[in-house]
């Protein structure tokens, strides 16, 4: 990714602006907008990027915002600059008549509302908002830009599929969090995922208590025994599958205290049974980049049944986190070119 956004000479997927920026002379800036930003003008880089917001980045803070996904113009682009010192902000610079930003927008769209407020989307329609457009450089669109701290990284030109915009977000979230800005935003007026549900709650399947019941005991045994009993009746039962891999991570720590497992793996760094053990203790702390890292580190150095046993662990831990988590996306893509 470039600081400034590419130029789009020769890219697929992209519609010529140059007849609306020449016909479009940039006006007097208005109240709230970002000032010219001309090679070499005050508060822009010596390519005439957009400049940045003033003070550092808040990465701690969190706030409510009316949507994820935000119709910004020349006027109100200051309250994004602002918004990008909590989460980074990802720009999509488009118009309605364009057909390559009607395929990317929907996708630029999902994978915001996926990552559930630590990313914005700011839309800017380049029919009515040329300050941006200049600002931007966004000679053909869509044009797709980051804004992180207040400072814009250019990312790409043109409609590209899913996997790869996919990607784009891991890396934006990456710079995001090496430069402090890694908060979180909420909707206004939106009902928290772990609210309660009002009623009574559905029962679990039998399989599904009884392995409840057993844990609430202490008996992991058993509640493993009742999962795959569970997975072996409905090979889709993917609450079965998320429940043997957690009743598993407990019974392979029960008994076992976190400074044991740790000097056991300091001891042995090359046992692959001591790293998974660690990990084993990464994971149910909540240190998931850890746990992930410790056993993707670890997939190149070894083999057979070594490398089968690291590989099945970190499948486990994808169903514990959860499939849908830009955490084990990544993981997931990172343990695939390990093996393949």
């Amino acid at each position: 990714m470039s600081n400034v956004p590419p130029t789009p000479s020769g890219l697929r997927g992209a519609v010529d602006l140059s007849s609306l920026v020449d016909r479009a002379q940039r006006p007097a800036t208005a109240p709230g907008a970002p000032a010219p930003a001309g090679p070499g003008a005050p508060g822009s880089d010596a390519t005439g990027s957009v400049a940045a917001a003033g003070g550092g980045a808040e990465g701690g803070a969190d706030l409510t915002v009316p949507s994820l996904v935000l119709d910004v113009t020349d006027q109100t682009f200051q309250d994004v600059l602002q918004l990008s010192t909590v989460v980074p902000v990802i720009v999509d610079i488009w118009a309605e008549w364009c057909g390559p930003c009607k395929q990317l927008s929907p996708i630029l769209e999902q994978l915001t509302a996926e990552y559930d407020g630590r990313v914005l989307l700011a839309k800017v329609d380049a029919d009515t908002n040329p300050q941006l457009v200049q600002a931007f450089q966004a000679q053909s669109i869509p044009t797709v830009a980051a804004l992180i701290g207040g400072r814009p990284l250019g990312l790409f030109v043109g409609a590209l599929p899913e996997a790869q915009v996919r990607d784009v977000y891991e890396q934006v979230l990456a710079a995001a969090e090496q430069n402090g800005v890694s908060g979180r935003v909420t909707v206004d007026g939106a009902v928290p995922a772990d609210a309660a549900e009002q009623g009574e709650p559905e029962p679990l399947p039998p399989h599904h208590q009884a392995a409840y019941d057993a844990i609430e005991q202490g008996d992991y045994a058993t509640a493993i025994q009742e999962y795959k009993t569970a997975i072996a009746q409905d090979p889709n039962d993917q609450m079965a599958v998320a429940g043997l891999a957690q009743v598993s991570l407990l019974d392979r720590l029960n008994g076992r205290t976190a400074d044991e497992v740790r000097s056991a793996a300091a001891a042995a760094p090359t046992d692959v049974e001591a790293q998974l053990a660690v990990a084993d203790l990464d994971i149910s702390g909540g240190h998931v980049d850890d746990a992930f890292g410790r056993l993707l580190d670890l997939v190149p150095t070894v083999f057979g049944a070594d490398r089968e046993a690291v590989r099945v662990r970190l499948v486990e831990y994808f169903e514990l986190i959860g499939t849908d988590d830009p955490r084990v996306v990544a993981a997931r893509r990172r343990l695939a070119s390990a093996l393949y």
